[in-house]
């Protein structure tokens, strides 16, 4: 984030914003209704950290047990604590944010969450740093199983940093499991000054046609989107000022694997879900277009069958298929073939 936009940032969400009823539009706010396994969590959240969440989504994906897991812009501490329980004793949360008025309310209650939690010592950590210089911190490379940020990368102006950093600390086969805001153009570099539409997490909103080459080009082959719906800007002045972008939340899976096809590739490859995750009892479903019932042999490109192979979520499947034998684009999920296939009168010029 350069030095105006972190600045922002810190003032807007450490001073002007003293809860989340201060919020002027509902970008930063979680509408869905999360699953029992978050509500059971949500419960057992300090009061004082929940009043000072802001985010835009659930950023809780599933096979975590066990796991070591990064918030980038972590705040008040909400999603790490949620997280913490979901991880359980002998998983790890590490939370990274730069505004210290959040910082100080998340640490305040570690003892209070350990103690709710019923673990011997805590499972959370809460480190003060600038989430586009992750390499300043002290983290280790390819330690963490899972990333996750809610509503925060829109805040950075260097959001290609993010993303490579995010990669670089990823375990292969790991994953950046985020939601943020976005926007169907470019947004304007005025709208991206103004202090309240960057606060509201809409001045900073990526093109999604940016997201999507700025994400590969840091490693990420194939973004996966999760869920997506339109955000409503009830603040008539915000409203005006950004009208007519339309703005969305949307959180999406990235996989660290290497060589990740530009497409979806047909190797005539299937998995069956075995069945077994939490919350995915009858069907799992891995993003917006794949959803795997139990017992059912399902077709999958290339891309498909190794981000469930090589990922955490693999034990909870059988694979079907290798990479010996190609069959062109895969039918339901890629480009079809771009020529076209009426034959023409007259044969070939040979």
């Amino acid at each position: 984030m350069d030095d105006a936009g972190l600045a922002n940032a810190r003032d807007y969400y450490g001073n002007v914003l003293k809860g989340s009823a201060d919020l002027r539009t509902d970008a930063c706010c979680t509408t869905d209704a999360p699953p029992p396994a978050i509500r059971r969590a949500m419960a057992n959240i300090h009061d004082e950290v929940r009043a000072r969440y802001y985010g835009c989504g659930l950023v809780a994906p599933p096979v975590i047990e066990g796991a070591r897991i990064l918030d980038l812009g972590s705040g008040s501490g909400q999603d790490c604590y949620v997280l913490a329980q979901l991880v359980g004793p002998t998983g790890q949360v590490v939370g990274v944010d730069g505004t210290a008025e959040q910082l100080s309310v998340a640490q305040a209650h570690l003892e209070w969450h350990r103690d709710r939690f019923g673990y011997d010592r805590s499972n959370v950590q809460f480190i003060e740093g600038d989430i586009s210089r992750l390499g300043d911190l002290d983290l280790e490379p390819g330690s963490f199983d899972v990333i996750v940020s809610n509503c925060v990368i829109n805040l950075v102006e260097d959001k290609p940093a993010v993303f490579r950093a995010a990669r670089a600390l990823l375990k292969p086969g790991g994953e950046l499991y985020f939601s943020d805001v976005y926007a169907d153009r470019r947004v304007p570099a005025p709208l991206r000054r103004d202090p309240v539409l960057h606060g509201e997490c809409l001045g900073g909103a990526l093109y999604w046609g940016d997201f999507l080459a700025q994400a590969k080009a840091a490693g990420f082959g194939d973004p996966r989107l999760v869920t997506d719906r339109p955000l409503t800007v009830g603040d008539p002045q915000v409203e005006q000022a950004v009208a007519p972008i339309r703005f969305f939340s949307a959180t999406w899976r990235l996989f660290n694997l290497d060589g990740l096809e530009s497409a979806c590739e047909d190797y005539g490859q299937a998995v069956r879900y075995r069945g077994g995750i939490a919350g995915f009892e009858t069907a799992f479903v891995l993003d917006k277009h794949h959803t795997f019932e139990v017992g059912r042999i399902t077709p999958v490109c290339g891309n498909t069958w190794r981000m469930l192979r090589e990922s955490r979520l693999g034990w909870r499947f059988e694979f079907f298929g290798d990479f010996d034998r190609h069959l062109g684009i895969f039918k339901g999920c890629g480009t079809d073939l771009p020529f076209s296939t009426d034959t023409v009168a007259g044969g070939a010029c040979c």
